[in-house]
């Protein structure tokens, strides 16, 4: 079961608490377990004899139990509180790392939503799981066992009492865990997908309000919350009707251990102490039965989330980085593509198809090509966020499935399509590449890529915070500090992926003019829509349809290339194309 095995092997390095847990747990339920008896001789030894001194004495020991039974308690809560946290914890962080590990195919296969929920609420399920178990699971059995000898030993003649008691509540419990397991699988379910929609509602704000699609969305939010909250009532109602079953069952067992105990005392075969002891045994035990319905009400969720982070952290990554440098780190940045093919699973065709051209250090390279042709892939592939099915892609010889994450970092550095900021200042996401960075080199990085001017009219500068997500600057803004990030770096190979498309034509060629003399000796890889973004390439590369369909110079192209003249008419007049 995925819940023991999870549990298990993390609990492996807080056995010390556990271990303590266990031994505190088992003392304050012997303490428990004495008092009735002690209260029985009380009542048949003491007041029955009018012996005053027999009853402060065995009221002073019951005193010294209950405050041992007391002490003892609230360091095995404390024990198991300790040891329920640690594992929590150490569960969140394998997820994290596993997550952080997984590919683009696999993190899209799952999605946001339930890698987000298996992280967060799935784990806090396990972990609460853990904590009442070793401060309830522990005491319910000994409770039981305990409680069952001792009521026997005060009056066998009504054991048949506790059994029936017993198995009336088992009975009871199973028929309830039978309705609740497959009630919790669905509610998780319907977390995710409630978390989804509220995630990409939150992202996706600024589009909804454009196009007027609040009452749209609404509507989705409220369906996806309409099957929550029927599941969750379902569970609901299984609740309330559990504890008035139990509490029944603990009033007729009452009912019936004084009517048939009080026909015993009047036959003299048992004293008013003992059947006073066999009712508080008897309560005990089904107070641990008790507890053990409450855990068994937790597990079936409990065992619901674990299987699904256990599904999660079972998942093996389809990318797999050496965990030492097995070649040497690149050191020019010679980015050579040779036979290439690329395509997602389950696709009928693939999205790159036999491509092979190189990029050399100190030069710049465009890709150009219509919509869905594949020159993100082709970047996504540089930075191995996907493998080829078929070919290589080397840097300086060395192919990028035989770099560490590391040298991959060092090695090349991102300006995505769609830039993206973490939440923190401007100072603290240019350096996400190069925690070292000082101040000045900042300031030299937003000169180049144009966004100088405005950050100094920040009040705070640098230090001017970020709302997550860079939603607190515009796109232009957000699209020069991405880029300005990038030059932090320092990479040998900088990727632009449609990296200039928020900017006005003016600040484009200010930031094109700038870039080449700022990333000197260093491989330039850009990916344009715009034509005029890239007239000064030295090499550029026109792909359709996942081929590489022609190569050269703007003028070359122009000149020979059908489907480039194609994509410059449609941008250009004539007279500036030629």
């Amino acid at each position: 079961m995925a819940l023991i095995s999870l549990t298990l092997r993390l609990g492996k390095r807080y056995w010390p608490f556990i271990a303590a847990v266990l031994v505190l747990q088992l003392l304050s339920t012997i303490a428990a377990l004495w008092l009735p008896s002690l209260n029985a001789q009380i009542i048949d030894d003491g007041i029955a004899q009018g012996d005053t001194d027999f009853i402060w004495r065995t009221g002073g020991v019951m005193l010294v139990v209950s405050l041992g039974q007391v002490v003892t308690a609230v360091a095995a809560v404390y024990f198991g509180a300790r040891a329920a946290m640690g594992i929590g914890r150490d569960l969140r962080r394998e997820v994290y790392r596993k997550v952080d590990s997984l590919s683009m195919l696999e993190a899209t296969r799952f999605g946001a939503g339930t890698l987000i929920t298996r992280g967060t609420n799935d784990v806090q399920q396990v972990q609460m799981l853990v904590m009442m178990t070793l401060n309830f699971m522990v005491t319910a059995p000994i409770m039981a066992i305990g409680g069952i000898i001792m009521a026997l030993r005060e009056d066998a003649g009504m054991s048949w009492l506790v059994w029936a008691s017993v198995a009336l509540l088992a009975v009871i419990v199973s028929f309830l865990v039978w309705l609740l397991l497959p009630l919790f699988r669905t509610m998780q379910t319907r977390v995710d997908a409630i978390n989804g929609v509220l995630r990409e509602q939150i992202m996706g704000m600024r589009v909804v309000r454009a196009f007027v699609r609040e009452d749209f969305e609404a509507g989705r939010y409220a369906e996806a919350n309409r099957n929550i909250t029927e599941v969750s009532v379902k569970v609901g109602n299984i609740f309330v009707l559990m504890f008035p079953v139990i509490m029944m069952v603990l009033h007729i067992a009452t009912g019936a251990v004084l009517w048939f105990g009080g026909h015993r005392v009047d036959a003299g075969i048992v004293e008013v102490g003992s059947l006073t002891a066999f009712l508080q045994y008897l309560l005990q035990i089904l107070m641990a039965v008790m507890m053990g319905v409450f855990m068994t009400m937790m597990i079936p969720r409990a065992v619901v989330c674990a299987e699904r982070i256990r599904e999660l952290l079972d998942t093996e990554s389809s990318l797999v980085f050496p965990e030492t440098a097995g070649v040497p780190t690149p050191a020019a940045g010679r980015v050579e593509f040779s036979g290439v093919t690329f395509g997602f699973p389950g696709a009928e065709q693939p999205v790159i198809r036999n491509a092979s051209f190189s990029a050399e250090p100190g030069r710049t390279t465009a890709i150009i090509g219509s919509t869905g042709a594949g020159k993100t892939v082709l970047l996504n592939l540089m930075l191995r966020l996907y493998d080829p099915q078929e070919g290589s892609i080397t840097v300086d010889g060395a192919p990028v499935s035989a770099l560490t994450r590391e040298q991959l970092a060092t090695t090349m550095s991102l300006v995505p399509q769609r830039p993206y900021l973490f939440s923190g200042t401007i100072g603290s996401n240019l350096r996400f590449g190069r925690t070292g960075a000082s101040d000045e080199e900042l300031w030299t990085a937003l000169r180049v890529a144009q966004g100088e001017h405005f950050v100094r009219e920040k009040e705070r500068g640098l230090e001017e915070p970020v709302a997550q997500g860079g939603t607190s600057v515009s796109g232009g803004q957000r699209q020069r500090l991405s880029i300005a990030r990038a030059l932090v770096a320092k990479p040998l190979v900088y990727l632009f992926d449609d990296s200039f498309s928020a900017l006005d034509v003016a600040t484009d060629a200010r930031l094109r003019a700038a870039l080449p003399e700022a990333t000197a000796g260093a491989t330039r890889i850009i990916v344009a829509q715009r034509v005029s973004t890239i007239v000064d390439a030295d090499q550029i590369l026109v792909i359709e349809g996942g081929e590489i369909v022609g190569r050269g110079t703007h003028a070359e192209l122009l000149d020979g290339n059908a489907v480039y003249q194609e994509i410059v008419r449609s941008q250009l007049e004539e007279a500036e194309a030629v």
